[in-house]
């Protein structure tokens, strides 16, 4: 008659070593993958900040040329569907403003006005000043362009872009952010239209009077010439708002911490504006 003591089953005592063993090689699998992750450089992926930038940069450009071409594409398929009176003279009153508001070609005699840094490193400092002092901010931009548009500018461009209504000039660091775009000094604002009443605005403009005398008086670079024809490519970017403000009585307003003075200040004698 078969015994009927129990027989020690022996797999229980395998899972007693496997398990152990399974969680060690688990723990170092995850490490080794974490590990891994932190120091790897996976392709397409930016390692720093600069190099993000010029990857968007170059996005946005391919997707530029990529509107632009399919623009060219709509305008050329409107033209042979637009068989109705109606939609022939939308088109001919479109055509027709696309210049003015920047949207069409244009072409002209026109001023360029160059801005630079002053070229100093943390060892050829001035004494007295700071490195904010000798570089170009986003309101000497901003200052040339208001001046050009007061003078009577017809078309703008700051670069290679064209600017319309809905354009903002940005400083990113020591860079100028523009419609996607991120540049680096010398910066070039070029203004289509009469250069007798541009010049004459430049010239009375305080912000741009400031930005001279802090230009002759530590290198800054600024540059304005004449030019007998320049041809301006068309905006080709969207002109829809994608943010909106409401603007009450209780807005705050702009703080100019300028104190420009009544003449244009002498570099030699006359104490800097703050910028």
């Amino acid at each position: 008659m078969p015994s009927e003591t129990p027989t020690p089953r022996t797999t229980r005592h395998g899972w007693g070593w496997a398990v152990p063993v399974m969680a060690l090689g688990a723990g170092l699998l995850f490490g080794t993958s974490a590990a891994l992750a932190k120091g790897a450089d996976f392709p397409g992926q930016p390692g720093s900040l600069p190099e993000l930038i010029q990857q968007r940069t170059q996005q946005v450009e391919a997707l530029s040329r990529d509107a632009s071409r399919l623009s060219t594409q709509i305008d050329e398929l409107e033209r042979r569907s637009g068989t109705s009176i109606i939609s022939t003279d939308i088109s001919a009153d479109a055509d027709e403003l696309a210049p003015v508001v920047g949207l069409g070609p244009v072409e002209g005699a026109a001023l360029r006005v160059t801005l630079d840094d002053a070229g100093y490193t943390l060892d050829t400092l001035p004494e007295g000043y700071t490195v904010d002092d000798v570089v170009v901010h986003q309101q000497d931009v901003q200052g040339v362009v208001n001046a050009l548009w007061a003078g009577g500018a017809e078309a703008l461009m700051i670069q290679d872009q064209r600017v319309v209504s809905t354009s903002a000039v940005r400083c990113v660091g020591n860079t100028l952010y523009l419609q996607g775009r991120v540049y680096s000094p010398p910066y070039v604002i070029t203004a289509i239209g009469d250069l007798d009443a541009m010049s004459t605005s430049l010239a009375e403009d305080d912000i741009v009077s400031n930005y001279r005398a802090w230009s002759a008086a530590l290198g800054l670079g600024y540059l304005v010439e004449s030019l007998d024809t320049v041809q301006m490519p068309g905006f080709s970017g969207s002109v829809r708002p994608e943010h909106v403000q409401i603007v009450g009585p209780d807005s705050n307003s702009v703080d100019d911490t300028s104190t420009p003075g009544e003449d244009e200040p002498d570099p030699g004698t006359a104490e800097l504006n703050q910028r």
